[in-house]
């Protein structure tokens, strides 16, 4: 439903904390509702693509063909360990210390590993990066993902260390490519409060201010002519 109160809908996958831009977009816009719905990069693309999303909030890699992409930020990587794990003595760990651990690798898994990963693999994949959590709780392994899934399924009996040469996963604002698609005037509104535009600020050209007229000065005036005597 697109209209001047439809309300925009902004798709995230799981990690991603809209709140702040939420925000703003109320003060912003009151009279529009910000629809926030949570899902995977493959469903959120996919509800962009069949317009039952305004734009979404993805990681990437994501086919752009018929997309706009502007990126956000890069995501700090990290393991995660049980509590008692050997590597909670470090305060940074590298992708060879991991080389005798078994690695974790969840179905839903969003880092762009190359063909050899770190460590040795479970005897299956979990399915989720939930379900990986409770198995490195469980003592079973470590898992390696971006510092805000470590910080979305965190628990008293796990903590996490930044890792200094895994890969990273990048952040992306995704919205239909075309003039005439989706809610063009709430996708500008997002795209400045993204980008971190003020209220104020428009994408259209600035128009210098009219001057403001000037007082009219008085008459310039002569000399003072000196009364004559009279005679």
């Amino acid at each position: 439903m697109t209209g001047p109160d439809a309300p925009f809908r902004l798709g995230c996958v799981p990690g991603v904390t809209p709140d702040k831009w939420a925000r703003m977009w109320a003060e912003r816009r009151p009279s529009v509702v910000l629809e926030l719905s949570f899902a995977t990069t493959g469903e959120i693309v996919a509800g962009v693509r069949a317009e039952e999303l305004d734009a979404g909030l993805v990681r990437l890699p994501i086919d752009r063909d018929g997309l706009h992409a502007i990126p956000l930020y890069t995501e700090t990587t990290v393991v995660v360990v049980a509590k008692d794990h050997l590597l909670t003595a470090a305060e940074e760990v590298g992708t060879a210390d991991l080389a005798d651990e078994v690695v974790l690798r969840p179905q839903d898994d969003t880092l762009p590993w190359p063909a050899e990963r770190p460590g040795r693999p479970a005897v299956s994949d979990p399915a989720t990066t939930g379900d990986a959590v409770e198995l490195v709780a469980a003592g079973v392994g470590v898992l390696v993902v971006p510092l805000s899934l470590a910080r979305l399924h965190h628990r008293r009996d796990v903590t996490h260390r930044p890792m200094t040469d895994a890969p990273t996963s990048s952040v992306v604002l995704t919205w239909p490519d075309g003039a005439d698609a989706g809610n063009s005037d709430g996708m500008e509104e997002l795209i400045g409060i993204v980008r971190g535009r003020t209220a104020n600020t428009t994408r259209t050209p600035h128009r210098p201010e009219p001057r403001a007229a000037r007082p009219a000065r008085a008459p310039a005036r002569g000399p003072a002519r000196r009364p004559r005597r009279r005679r």
